[in-house]
């Protein structure tokens, strides 16, 4: 069964605890309460409309949890599964009221996590019999970057670093931020060491292969090679195997599903993508009822 973590859990029913007070303001489903029995019981289905790849399922057993009377899930799907047109997902049943107050924010989650996995797939697809890891960023909606980091791993990515917190990545403003340093990379990478220890990883982002080898002297655990040409990737991984074999190369800015593969081809270990979180299109996801 797919799950979350008890971090995702938690931002799942803060998000749907939200989405709730837009769609209730404390007055409730005025025209379910109007036009449909308490008593009534119904059931219904959530039906793809499109190929994809499911992800959300947890935020729908949260949501049943939270409303009253309950709604009892039979799930024909797994989070991660191939979605085609027509695709029976989770069947529903209980009160109508319960049901028609939860469809939106039931479809809204599911929609846009789909996608985010849908996306996410197209990529992975794409360098496919490549060795390289497919991995999200922190460019992801306020709020809901633990569950769309979530549904990256559903279509087969890796998460990058969930947040500041958990990794160091000097990028160009925090050199730029140092003042006059002789050697601002590697004097990056040695500050960073000297703060963390090796409790946490540190990548450094270079732009030259003129910075690649100065970072390289430092042997940080990851270098992030921004906006590269694939001729400059390949350089740098040879550059990488001859001065620092444990140190990871990662491939980042200018990837599309026209460019990733031949990215790939370089050698590279991981390639970061903005667009499998910012500019993933939600999934078409219907409910049909009676079904």
């Amino acid at each position: 069964m797919s799950t979350f973590n008890a971090a995702e859990s938690a931002a799942a029913s803060r998000l749907i605890e939200l989405a709730l007070s837009e769609d209730l303001a404390d007055l409730g489903d005025r025209t379910s309460n109007a036009l449909i029995p308490a008593d009534l019981i119904g059931v219904a289905t959530f039906i793809s409309r499109r190929d994809g790849v499911l992800a959300g399922l947890p935020v729908l057993r949260i949501l049943c949890d939270l409303l009253k009377p309950r709604m009892t899930l039979q799930e024909h799907l797994q989070d991660g599964a191939h979605l085609q047109p027509k695709s029976k997902i989770v069947t529903v049943s209980g009160s109508m009221r319960t049901i028609l107050l939860a469809e939106r924010t039931a479809l809204n989650f599911m929609q846009r996590l789909s996608g985010v996995a849908t996306l996410t797939k197209r990529f992975v697809d794409a360098v496919a019999g490549i060795p390289v890891q497919i991995l999200d960023t922190r460019k992801t909606t306020p709020g809901w970057r633990l569950l769309e980091k979530y549904a990256v791993r559903m279509g087969g990515g890796t998460n990058h670093r969930m947040g500041l917190f958990d990794g160091v990545l000097i990028k160009d403003n925090h050199l730029a931020a140092m003042g006059t340093v002789e050697e601002p990379v590697i004097e990056a990478i040695q500050r960073a060491r000297a703060s963390v220890g090796t409790g946490l990883p540190i990548e450094v982002e270079v732009d030259t292969l003129m910075q690649l080898e100065k970072a390289l002297l430092s042997k940080p655990d990851i270098v992030l090679l921004d906006n590269m040409t694939p001729d400059q990737l390949r350089l740098a991984v040879k550059r990488r195997d001859a001065a620092s074999p444990t140190t990871k190369l990662e491939a980042s800015g200018g990837v599309n599903l026209d460019t990733i593969r031949s990215i790939a081809e370089t050698g590279v270990d991981r390639i970061s993508i903005g667009a499998i979180t910012h500019s993933a299109t939600s999934l078409d996801i219907g409910l049909d009822y009676g079904t």
